[in-house]
């Protein structure tokens, strides 16, 4: 499973580098937006769209950050001073915004994530951090969900993990059959929450039954 999971990480980092290497310059972009409010039917050069390109771009710096951010950097320092501490660890309403690699529209939702931890624990703070690194791309919920689980087993090594996404996506309730408030929901669990399913009822009801 390492060896499956070590090939994943090396993929994906893999296409990013290679991505990066023929990422067009800034003005190849600012010119693509031009192009596509032309072609959407209004004019790039009318005052209220003079500066949209320069916007558009620096937005998209922001929205795709996570292409140029490094996982294992992230979840890299660890903390060992935890006493005898070796049950579950649980992060839940992790928001975040992406955006779906078929339409290039957002998708929003909540991530919640729990895991063994062996001796040493991860800041909270980077769980959270891990999330907006992958959302921060082209994505799909599916993909999305694995990558964040790829990355906290294969990195921190814990006994478990378990991952649930919730998320409404816009390609759904803006365009297509326009089905606004449904919401899709992901999972997937390594280590024990994989083996044991009563880890995965327990990693549930945490999640559901401590709500107010």
């Amino acid at each position: 499973m390492d060896a499956v999971l070590k090939s994943l990480m090396r993929s994906a980092q893999n296409e990013i580098e290679a991505s990066a290497a023929r990422r067009p310059s800034r003005e190849d972009a600012e010119a693509a937006v031009r192009t596509l409010i032309a072609w959407a039917g209004d004019d790039p050069a009318r005052e209220g769209l003079l500066d949209t390109p320069k916007r558009v771009v620096r937005a998209y710096e922001e929205f795709y950050s996570g292409y140029r951010a490094d996982p294992e950097a992230i979840l890299d320092r660890t903390f060992g001073e935890i006493g005898n501490f070796d049950d579950m660890v649980m992060v839940r309403d992790i928001e975040f915004h992406s955006h779906c690699e078929h339409h290039m529209v957002p998708f929003v939702g909540k991530a919640h994530i729990a895991y063994f931890p062996v001796e040493r624990v991860v800041g909270l703070s980077k769980i959270a951090r891990i999330v907006d690194i992958f959302a921060r791309r082209l994505q799909t919920q599916e993909h999305l969900t694995s990558q964040i689980i790829t990355a906290m087993d294969e990195i921190l090594k814990p006994r478990g993990v378990a991952v649930l996404i919730e998320a409404e996506h816009m390609c759904m309730a803006m365009r297509g059959v326009r089905k606004q408030g449904a919401s899709t929901v992901t999972s997937q669990f390594t280590g024990v929450f994989r083996d044991d399913p009563q880890e995965q009822v327990r990693f549930m009801s945490l999640l559901r039954g401590m709500r107010p």
